[in-house]
């Protein structure tokens, strides 16, 4: 299952990079002359956001609108590439999964809190991942259908999608690849009938470029380069094929052949990340019409800017849109079951688990989509908290991660060595000041009240101090300041 989940289309990450449609004037046709400059970029960095908000490639790379910020799609894809790495070094070379192995290295109380942040993390994505699948379905049906029966439609058809696994995981892979394909080459198609300039593309992902307005944007693309549940899922699929972890050469052997798949997806990923930015950029940037895309009407406005013929991109899209969404369920159904079976040690029928886990994000989502399916601002508005809720989520699986794959207790002689540890762990601080950032900025915006500020004040308390416990845990910096504090005493 490794390549169906980094090909496909994860929904649940792309609206933070959306975005970052900043200053992209040389791929993007002149403001019209009843706005001035800011407000036409301001309107493109919203409509970006609303049309995006379920397409992302890969791990959870954003999407970056316009060519200043490309370079750092580039990098952040570069970083999540690493932690998918680490993650399947960790599988294959243990025979375990990280949920598993946090069972066994934590307290109890730890694992526990670690175990409720993955399903916090996980029901987040889950219910950005079925709205996408309803709204497509709503596209599809005309309106027909509602969002509320979209949701249900999902829930149902994720179940036959998964019984297809007892014919072979690679037919379900194979599903999945073709529906990726789809989407990729129609908006392959689209990227070309733009006509971007090749040159200032080139110089976008080459040439590092930010300035003070594209800030925000640049923490969504790199603070959201990691979707906590993938982190526990990459993991475990890599154990579908079986290794024998006491013949290192069957072990290295693997480890080359992920290594191949992973990088192929991300840059399957990547370049669809690009197609996507660029023609939504290039189409909508400047227009009075930028602000009031969305996800349901995104596809008749690319209909009304590229056409289509006989094979309208309306439809493209809802295809699209609708191939995400399912394959991104599918995969969040998987990562439900290995982190509730790994913390838990539940021994239960696959169907059981697939159940439960659906229901934790099938239930809340119905009640968004009866509670949204009228407001599309509403929408977008919920969307926003469940990036920030994912933003939250990442140390509790990135920290855990590199804790594990550095101890040679776990992970014999194919511990990572000190300089893989010294870049994973910069890497690591990197995400989580980045993560810092955004929620500082995102909750100084939204908190209001004294009251309000006091309990954000002790919930970030109580969340640095947690960071704070499973960084110590994990390096060598507890041994020292252990070793100080009786050297004082003595």
């Amino acid at each position: 299952m490794a390549a169906t989940d980094d090909g496909a289309v994860d929904s649940a990450s792309a609206a933070a990079a959306a975005r970052a449609v900043e200053e992209a004037r040389a791929l993007l046709p002149a403001p019209a002359p009843d706005y001035d400059d800011e407000d036409l970029e301001e309107r493109a960095y919203e409509a970006a956001e609303k049309v995006i908000v379920s397409i992302s490639g890969g791990p959870d790379p954003e999407d970056v609108a316009g060519d200043t910020l490309l370079w750092l799609l580039m990098w952040a894809t570069a970083m999540g590439l690493l932690v998918q790495l680490l993650a399947a070094r960790l599988g294959v070379a243990t025979g375990r999964h990280l949920a598993e192995l946090c069972r066994d290295e934590y307290p109890d109380w730890a694992r526990r809190a670690l175990w409720l942040m993955a399903e916090v993390a996980m029901v987040g994505a889950d219910i950005q991942e079925v709205i996408g699948s309803a709204i497509a379905i709503k596209i599809l049906s005309r309106g027909y259908l509602p969002l509320w029966a979209g949701v249900v439609i999902t829930a149902l058809d994720c179940f036959i999608f998964l019984s297809l696994e007892n014919y072979g995981v690679r037919k379900l892979e194979a599903v999945f690849a073709l529906l990726i394909t789809t989407m990729a080459v129609s908006f392959a198609w689209m990227f070309t009938d733009t006509k971007p300039n090749g040159k200032d593309l080139l110089i976008g992902i080459l040439v590092p470029k930010l300035s003070s307005r594209t800030i925000r944007q640049a923490v969504g693309v790199v603070g959201c380069v990691i979707m906590p549940h993938n982190v526990f899922l990459h993991s475990a699929l890599v154990q579908s094929r079986k290794i024998d972890q006491n013949k290192e050469y069957q072990v290295r052997e693997a480890l080359r052949y992920y290594s191949i798949e992973s990088t192929i997806a991300l840059v399957v990923s990547f370049m669809i990340n690009l197609f996507v930015t660029t023609v939504f950029a290039k189409g909508f940037y400047g227009s009075k019409e930028a602000g009031n895309i969305g996800l349901e009407n995104a596809g008749q406005y690319l209909q009304e800017k590229f056409g289509g013929g006989f094979f309208p991109i309306l439809y493209i899209w809802g295809i699209g849109l609708l191939a995400a969404g399912q394959s991104s369920t599918i995969t969040g159904t998987y990562a439900g079951q290995f982190i509730m079976g790994g913390f838990l040690n539940l021994r239960l029928k696959k169907w059981v688990r697939a159940l439960i886990t659906r229901s934790f994000a099938i239930v809340p989502t119905i009640t968004v989509a009866l509670f949204f399916d009228t407001s599309d601002s509403a929408l977008d508005i919920l969307n926003e908290w469940l990036n920030v809720l994912q933003s939250i989520q990442i140390p509790f699986a990135l920290i855990p991660l590199i804790t594990l794959v550095s101890k040679e207790q776990v992970m014999g002689v194919f511990k990572i060595g000190p300089n893989t540890q010294a870049v994973t762990w910069t890497v690591a601080t990197l995400l989580i000041t980045i993560n810092g950032y955004l929620l500082m900025d995102f909750f100084s915006s939204e908190i209001r009240g004294p009251l309000s500020g006091s309990l954000l004040c002790v919930a970030v308390l109580i969340y640095a101090s947690f960071v704070l416990y499973l960084i110590l845990r994990g390096t060598e910096l507890s041994e020292k300041i252990a070793k100080a504090i009786r050297g004082s005493f003595s």
